[in-house]
């Protein structure tokens, strides 16, 4: 099977000393160590264990909604942290930025509603598209920082889901399972 080598290896531990256990302190605090955004790392690392539950650990590359549908898993990950940034000042310039393009191209239905609606569409396309991108930099540090695995589903060249359009599958791994479940049973 053909494997594609990951950019952002996680650390090896060294061979003489045994890997201590993590507990959620020493979890965090290894994010912090390989994440600028040790928070939004964190969170991202507790929904994709969310997505994997009984999955032997792995995430991807679809994710069903609780409306039944599947979405890939970073768009997943995006819409789930979308209310994070509903009062971010940058959502406004966005939102109004929409608005005004939308006019210019005379897109902006008549109906109060409906034009609400296709903003509200517009944004959310492009949050989810810069979500992506914050979601990948987010994975990045957690695979460095040797919590998560990652791979992609659709490598052959004659394969449907071929080239960029290949989806992004997230394997969590045991350590980081035992750190996160350990604090929930308790």
């Amino acid at each position: 099977m053909f494997h594609q080598a990951d950019l952002f290896d996680a650390v090896e531990v060294g061979q003489g000393a045994p890997a201590k256990p993590l507990n959620l302190p020493a979890l965090i605090e290894r994010i912090a160590d390989f994440s600028p955004r040790p928070r939004y790392a964190f969170m991202v690392l507790n929904l994709i264990a969310k997505a994997a539950g009984g999955n032997s650990g792995s995430a991807g590359p679809y994710v069903d909604t609780e409306d039944e549908v599947r979405v890939p898993l970073r768009d997943w990950l995006c819409d789930s942290l979308v209310p994070m940034a509903k009062r971010d000042a940058r959502r406004l310039i966005i939102v109004e930025e929409v608005k005004a393009s939308l006019a210019a191209q005379d897109a902006l239905p008549d109906d109060a509603e409906q034009a609400a609606r296709a903003i509200d569409n517009e944004v959310r396309e492009r949050v989810r598209r810069s979500g992506r991108c914050n979601v990948s930099r987010a994975v990045s540090d957690l695979v460095r920082a040797g919590l998560v695995r990652r791979h992609y589903q659709g490598y052959r060249v004659d394969h449907h889901n071929r080239g960029a359009q290949r989806e992004a599958v997230y394997t969590i791994t045991e350590a980081a399972a035992r750190a996160l479940w350990s604090q929930k049973a308790s």
